[in-house]
C-alpha cells in the first residue's frame, strides 16, 4: 500500500489561511479512515481531525472550528482547511490513514494515533507573528 502524499504547506502570517491536501486514491474502495496529526518541532505528534468511509468525522477538542476536514472522493483527496492561523499552529502536518476492524476504525475517529497504519512524510505550515 502506498503512503498517502501531503501538499499544500507553506508560510503565512498571522490570521492567514492554508488548505492541506491529501492524495488518498489508495485508500478510497475500502473501509479506511482518514486523519490529520500535526508536531510541532521537539513535541509529541496530536491529531487535528479524521474522517471514516462514511463521512462521520472527529475533531480533536482544540480545533473549536479553526480547522476542517473534508474529502473529494471524486478526486480522491482529503482536505484540511485551516483559517485564522497562529504562530502556535506551526508544525509539520501528516495525513494517515486506518484500516481495520470496527474498533479500530471507531479509534482512528478518536484520533488514537496508535491504530493508523499508513503516514505520509508530512508537509510543513510555519505561521508568522
Amino acid at each position: 500500500q502506498a503512503r498517502p502524499v501531503e501538499s499544500g504547506g507553506g508560510s503565512v502570517q498571522t490570521g492567514g489561511s492554508l488548505r492541506l491536501s491529501c492524495d488518498v486514491a489508495e485508500y478510497s474502495k475500502s473501509d479506511y479512515c482518514m486523519g490529520w496529526f500535526f508536531q510541532p518541532s521537539g513535541k509529541e505528534r496530536e491529531g487535528v481531525a479524521a474522517i471514516d468511509s462514511d463521512g462521520t468525522i472527529g475533531y480533536a477538542n482544540f480545533v473549536k472550528g479553526q480547522f476542517t476536514i473534508s474529502k473529494n472522493n471524486a478526486k480522491n483527496t482529503l482536505y484540511l482547511q485551516m483559517n485564522s492561523l497562529k504562530p502556535e499552529d506551526t508544525a509539520m502536518y501528516y495525513c494517515a490513514a486506518a484500516s481495520g476492524t470496527e474498533d479500530t476504525l471507531i479509534s482512528a475517529l478518536t484520533l488514537d494515533a496508535k491504530v493508523y497504519n499508513y503516514w505520509g512524510q508530512g508537509t510543513q505550515v510555519t505561521v508568522s507573528s
